[in-house]
């Protein structure tokens, strides 16, 4: 995990998905720690909802709301697919 790779854990608040643009994004209980100087934001970017791992990691959102599980979200320190927010590397449930 990079130097400034944010983390956080914690039951998901929301999840908002865009038509517009597709974007999808969530939002945590807890503080989201080390993250980057780009994520001003308290949420997390699928950086590719398009993808086989967007979708999957969409599902696992869903299916933790669902169920009000936990996540754990790790990042890779970037904010390429937003700009106030990082991009979602890992998730455990």
């Amino acid at each position: 995990m990079p130097a400034h790779a944010g983390n956080q854990t914690g039951r998901i608040k929301t999840i908002t998905i865009r038509a517009s643009d597709g974007l999808v994004y969530f939002v945590l209980e807890n503080a989201h720690q080390d993250k980057p100087a780009c994520a001003t934001g308290d949420y997390w970017m699928i950086k590719d909802e398009n993808s086989a791992a967007g979708k999957r990691q969409l599902a696992v959102l869903i299916a933790a709301r669902s169920m009000g599980q936990p996540v754990t979200a790790i990042g890779p320190g970037t904010c390429t697919r937003w700009a106030d927010g990082e991009d979602l590397n890992e998730l455990y449930m």
